[in-house]
């Protein structure tokens, strides 16, 4: 796949199918959507463009830090995999975002990239205060000969597959739920620090995360994930928090329990994979009152590992995505 950051450096191909967007979670909606354009690409034996946005719009035009649900590597990466051949990254300023509707598609689409089709979902909009839909794209396909399709909703269990209800249902702590409509479990990687040691004093040793990026960290709480360190995966269980039980107004922390795990992980990049949240976070009256607790939730996710092992001996697989 091929990276472009600037309009010079895309060659223009009439036969390209486009879709622009920001694609924040490449959810199941997103892979959908992507997966036609590849595909559409290659029956017209032309050329498949995905074109997004760096940073995330919402941070440009809100002055917010905006919490992603995937990092524009992320991004990148899965576009890849779903057959994408060219990702355009287009550096979002204000300036930018002034470019009208019809504007932003001569310059980067029609006479930048070149196109014959178009590929978007059922709510697209585009160009300066989003005054672009697919109304507007219809007319510049009838001006400028190149064919669109709007895809339809796609849902999961009647809920509409978007990345707004994939955010709500993290910040509520459902990784399960946003598990589903992303097709994947949601992840956060970190690098491994010191931390003040009350973890292996309790017993259960913990591997404190510098997160590398700016995504949700789901609710506080502990949960059982799949932790990736390098090529190895093992699973574990996951605090986020403020650890209450020993601060009355602690730093909220993401700090990793692995089962059976035995090695110096100073410095390494640990990859948290979440799959079911096993509790809210609590204060306890005594340290010993939270070891006995730990003691449930070890128990618990040993139950929750032993059924995931087992699944992916049944998938003939792994179940990291």
């Amino acid at each position: 796949m091929d990276i472009v950051f600037q309009p010079n450096e895309i060659e223009y191909v009439k036969n390209s199918v486009v879709s622009v967007g920001t694609f924040d979670g490449v959810h199941l909606a997103h892979q959908q959507l992507l997966k036609e354009v590849a595909e559409r690409a290659r029956a017209r034996t032309g050329r498949s463009v995905v074109l997004t946005f760096d940073p995330h719009p919402k941070e440009v035009l809100t002055s917010k830090t905006m919490h992603l649900l995937t990092t524009i590597e992320e991004r990148q990466q899965i576009c890849e995999q779903l057959g994408i051949d060219v990702f355009y990254r287009i550096g979002f300023t204000y300036e930018f975002s002034r470019l009208t509707s019809r504007e932003f598609y001569l310059r980067y689409v029609i006479q930048g990239c070149g196109v014959s089709e178009v590929v978007e979902g059922y709510d697209h909009h585009f160009g300066r205060d989003r005054e672009g839909s697919v109304e507007e794209l219809l007319k510049l396909g009838r001006e400028f000969e190149f064919s669109v399709a709007a895809l339809k909703p796609v849902y999961v269990d009647e809920e509409i597959v978007s990345s707004s209800q994939i955010r709500q249902h993290l910040l509520q702590g459902r990784v399960d739920r946003a598990h589903r409509l992303l097709g994947r479990p949601y992840a956060v990687s970190g690098i491994v620090i010191r931390g003040d040691g009350r973890g292996r004093q309790l017993g259960y040793p913990t591997a404190n995360l510098n997160l590398t990026h700016g995504k949700i960290i789901p609710q506080d709480g502990i949960y059982f994930a799949q932790v990736d360190i390098g090529t190895n995966t093992v699973y574990g269980m996951v605090s986020i928090g403020i650890r209450p039980t020993f601060f009355a107004q602690g730093q909220r922390t993401v700090e990793a329990n692995l089962l059976d795990f035995d090695g110096d992980l100073y410095g390494k990049t640990l990859t948290l994979r979440f799959l079911k949240r096993l509790r809210e976070e609590r204060k306890f009256e005594s340290a010993q009152q939270l070891v006995e607790q730990m003691h449930i939730d070890e128990q618990q996710s040993r139950t929750l590992e032993e059924e995931y092992r087992s699944q992916v001996r049944k998938s003939g697989g792994t179940n990291r995505k």
